[in-house]
């Protein structure tokens, strides 16, 4: 199993920036990439952007590209998403996942809560 901890959530003003966590503990040897996904109100979860683990190859969705960095820290386990210049779309919440080789993502954090006001 592997556990994921999301932080750094919270309310910010249009054009700022936040910066989420995700924090991994378990089996994490068998992680192959995580991923940060987002949930607004009355819409599907949608792929934000991922992360392999072992190299750090990155991919991103369309709506995100060129405002949120992915990163991974190996020593510290964690997976962040820096956002910058966020718009009130942004507004969702934020979920990352881990998923092993082949595999689905089948490891969720708790989720943690992303407004952008107006």
């Amino acid at each position: 199993q592997v556990q994921l901890v999301e932080s750094g959530g919270g309310l910010v003003q249009a054009g700022g920036s936040l910066r989420l966590s995700c924090s991994a503990s378990g089996r994490i040897f068998n992680i192959y990439d995580m991923g940060w996904f987002r949930q607004a109100p009355g819409k599907e979860r949608s792929l934000l952007a991922t992360i392999t683990w072992s190299g750090g190859s990155t991919q991103y969705s369309d709506s995100v590209k060129g405002r949120f960095t992915i990163s991974r820290d190996g020593a510290e386990n964690t997976v962040s998403l820096q956002m910058n210049s966020l718009k009130p779309e942004d507004t969702a919440v934020y979920y990352c996942a881990a998923r092993r080789r082949g595999a689905r993502y089948d490891y969720w954090g708790q989720g943690t809560q992303v407004t952008v006001s107006s």
